[in-house]
Formats: structure tokens, sequence, C-alpha cells
């Protein structure tokens, strides 16, 4: 299925292929929780930005490894790169303008980011599906 998202103002936009029925985790670590974010992770051949290059400004924190990307405007996290998948991309399904028929929200415990970030590994796997 193809979805269409963005940040809150529309600058940013974009589109990502994921199942009619999406497994997303919420993580418990510092910027998630605080953001709300819940994580789709796809292969970057899955996801397209359709609009916004020049309103996304990023953040890094820690190691700096994964590229944390915001809107300039309205300061919403739609996707970004993360750290446990270099290779695909994280998207936020709560800026997903269309939601999935089914939504499962598995926890994801990013306290201890370092010993669970391998079970994150497959996510954006080209052949999973």
């Amino acid at each position: 299925m193809l979805y269409c998202g963005s940040c809150h103002c529309g600058a940013i936009a974009f589109e990502v292929e994921a199942p009619d029925t999406i497994v997303a985790q919420d993580c418990n670590c510092s910027i998630c929780a605080k953001a709300g974010f819940l994580h789709l992770i796809v292969p970057k051949s899955k996801f397209r930005l359709l609009r916004g290059a020049d309103a996304i400004t990023t953040y890094a924190f820690n190691t700096g490894a994964a590229s944390h990307t915001f809107c300039k405007v309205c300061g919403i996290k739609p996707f970004y790169t993360p750290r446990s998948n270099p290779d695909g991309i994280d998207v936020n399904v709560r800026c997903l303008d269309t939601q999935p028929a089914r939504l499962t929200i598995e926890p994801f415990d990013g306290q201890n980011w370092e010993a669970n970030a391998a079970s994150l590994s497959h996510l954006s796997d080209e052949d999973r599906g």
C-alpha cells in the first residue's frame, strides 16, 4: 500500500510503501518518548520525498550516527535515518495522512539501545515482506 504523509504545516511531504497492516515500534528512549514517534522502518527504496527538502533541518546527539530530521517551520519529525538501519528510513506512523487498516504497536526498549538495536536490523531488508 502507498501511504502519503507530511509534517504538521505541510512543508514536508512524502510517500512510503508499506503493508496495509503495520507493526510499529514505540521506543522509550529520551528523544522518541518526548516526541511521541511511532517507528515504521522501511528500505530507502520504499520511501520518496515529494517536497520540502529545503524545509528539513537535522539534529544529532550521542554518537551522531542517526540523522533526526525535523521541519524548520513547524518542528515536526516525520521521518529520519535511524542508527539501527542506516540503509533505511524510519517514518513516524503518526505523520501518515491515512492510518493503516490495522496497526500493532510493539514496545521497544530504547533506553537500553545497545542491547536491543540488533532486533531492528531486519526492518530495512529489501526482501522483507
